[in-house]
């Protein structure tokens, strides 16, 4: 009775491993991990959980099917590798200096499955980029406003601290905010004064988890790490999910350095992409530290707000 007890749960053991490795679900929230998996793929073909890409791609701005002449029926959604996916891609290469293939190749996906901010790159209501150039043309900054430029027309910007959620290596947030806060005063005419929770502010600043009712859902670790909205919203949110730290190590996002990179968000800042050491870079990595304004980002603020 024994042998025939243990040989039924040997069986289904065995048939729940299978059903594991062969019932795969659908990943949840932004699909970071699965694009690993479409390395080579190109126009033409149609390859399972495609549409993740597309889905990326249109989340940052780069693929829009709604302004197609050619519609297709769940075009978005689908997993066909198309003429309007091929050509997100050239812009996505094109913008942050890849080789220019329109296929999803290593370099590709390597860059797209790194951390980075969830604010998009590319608006499609308006031209939002914007360069300064030598006399010789050649591009010394490159930085980004949102569309029709939006600022603050206060200098005195009131932040608070509002209902968030307990954050592992946060215990120093308050004095990360002044800090954060402070390197975007010393090149402009704002003054940023943190009030009590209760109080009304200009900026809010929280750690939310997931769908966190903005309609911009965070995804869990390793993926988007925050964002922050533009002028005169003021909203700046971190991902809960992820592991902060005010030194971090290699596991680690530095806490200081993507809180700067949000508050030019919050100013009014988009994104620069020609320059990776910029503050207002979208892709950041773990165990790193990158607090100081560039120049990129000291020439868009100050072009912005009329300093310059």
């Amino acid at each position: 009775m024994a042998v025939k007890t243990f040989q039924f749960l040997v069986s289904l053991f065995l048939l729940l491993v299978i059903l594991i490795n062969f019932v795969q679900p659908e990943p949840t929230g932004h699909p970071f991990k699965s694009i690993q998996n479409l390395v080579g793929s190109q126009k033409g073909q149609s390859v399972s959980r495609l549409h993740l890409v597309k889905q990326y791609l249109k989340k940052f701005g780069y693929l829009n099917y709604d302004l197609s002449s050619n519609k297709v029926p769940n075009q978005a959604n689908n997993d066909v590798f198309d003429d309007l996916l091929e050509s997100a891609i050239r812009t996505y290469q094109q913008k942050f200096h890849l080789e220019v293939t329109g296929k999803l190749d290593n370099h590709t996906v390597n860059q797209m499955t790194k951390p980075r901010c969830g604010v998009p790159d590319i608006f499609s209501d308006t031209k939002h980029y914007n360069s300064s150039n030598s006399s010789d043309g050649v591009a010394t900054a490159d930085y980004s406003f949102f569309p029709g430029a939006p600022k603050w027309s206060k200098k005195i910007l009131k932040y608070k601290i509002g209902a968030t959620v307990q954050v592992a290596g946060s215990e120093n947030f308050k004095s990360v905010c002044i800090q954060s806060f402070q390197k975007w005063a010393e090149v402009t005419d704002f003054l940023f004064k943190e009030v009590t929770s209760s109080a009304d502010a200009d900026i809010e600043i929280a750690f939310k988890r997931l769908d966190h009712g903005d309609n911009h859902p965070f995804d869990g670790p390793r993926g988007i790490y925050a964002h922050g909205f533009r002028p005169p919203i003021g909203i700046l949110h971190f991902d809960a999910d992820e592991t902060w730290s005010s030194n971090p190590g290699p596991l680690e996002l530095d806490l200081e350095s993507v809180a700067v990179h949000e508050i030019g968000h919050l100013l009014g800042l988009g994104h620069s992409e020609d320059h990776p050491e910029s503050i207002m870079y979208p892709y950041f990595d773990y165990g790193k530290k990158k607090r100081n304004l560039q120049e990129d980002d000291i020439e868009g603020i100050q072009d912005l707000y009329g300093l310059d």
